[in-house]
């Protein structure tokens, strides 16, 4: 869930996320905002009060060379998720030296970064924006399975490929490569939505 701390690209509170989780009977919820943290202290709380399981990630930005400033082009998306302390912390280094050093038109971090704070962390591979699905659609699909298995070596089974189908065409490609990719690699799937909004009236905006 992306909620209104992704900026101009969410606009649901935790409150209302809460809500919602609880009248659907749901016993968890996770945020993942766009490079950023800034809700999920109030996240953790609330969710708390009212007994539910807080999952607390971010979907960041990755590149190859966070210190470089020539290629925006570089940057992918990919879901971090905190399943313990360890892992809480390493999400905060990892997004403070996002803004601190890899700071590109957006906060970045790059694949030497994320190999020295992977512990305890679950890897998800992203939307259509990841750098797999990306590899994908443009039919490089060594390069595509080159990077699954670094995330495999580096999170054992921790890390998920990610299917998602919103209807959109490339979508339903990227699946299909995907659910071979993680038969031929024995890697896990994970089937997720790309949730900006609660309301189908909200879609529009």
């Amino acid at each position: 869930m992306h909620t209104q701390m992704s900026q101009m690209d969410g606009m649901t509170s935790a409150t209302d996320l809460i809500k919602r989780a609880m009248k659907w009977g749901w016993k968890s919820i996770a945020i993942t905002d766009h490079g950023n943290m800034h809700g999920v202290i109030k996240f953790f709380e609330a969710c708390v009060q009212k007994g539910i399981k807080p999952i607390v990630g971010e979907e960041f930005y990755i590149c190859n060379d966070m210190k470089s400033r020539t290629n925006r082009g570089d940057t992918g998306h990919l879901i971090l998720l905190a399943k313990n302390n360890e892992g809480y912390q390493n999400l905060l280094k990892l997004s403070s030296f996002a803004y601190l050093d890899g700071m590109y038109y957006k906060p970045r971090i790059d694949y030497a970064l994320l190999e020295k704070h992977s512990e305890g962390l679950i890897c998800l591979s992203a939307c259509l924006a990841g750098h797999i699905p990306q590899a994908i659609m443009r039919r490089e699909f060594d390069e595509a399975e080159r990077l699954a298995l670094w995330f495999k070596n580096l999170f054992g089974d921790d890390f998920y490929l990610e299917i998602q189908d919103h209807g959109i065409p490339e979508e339903r490609e990227v699946l299909i490569k995907l659910s071979e990719m993680s038969e031929r690699l024995n890697i896990p799937l994970v089937a997720t939505n790309d949730v900006h909004y609660l309301e189908k009236e909200d879609a529009e905006l």
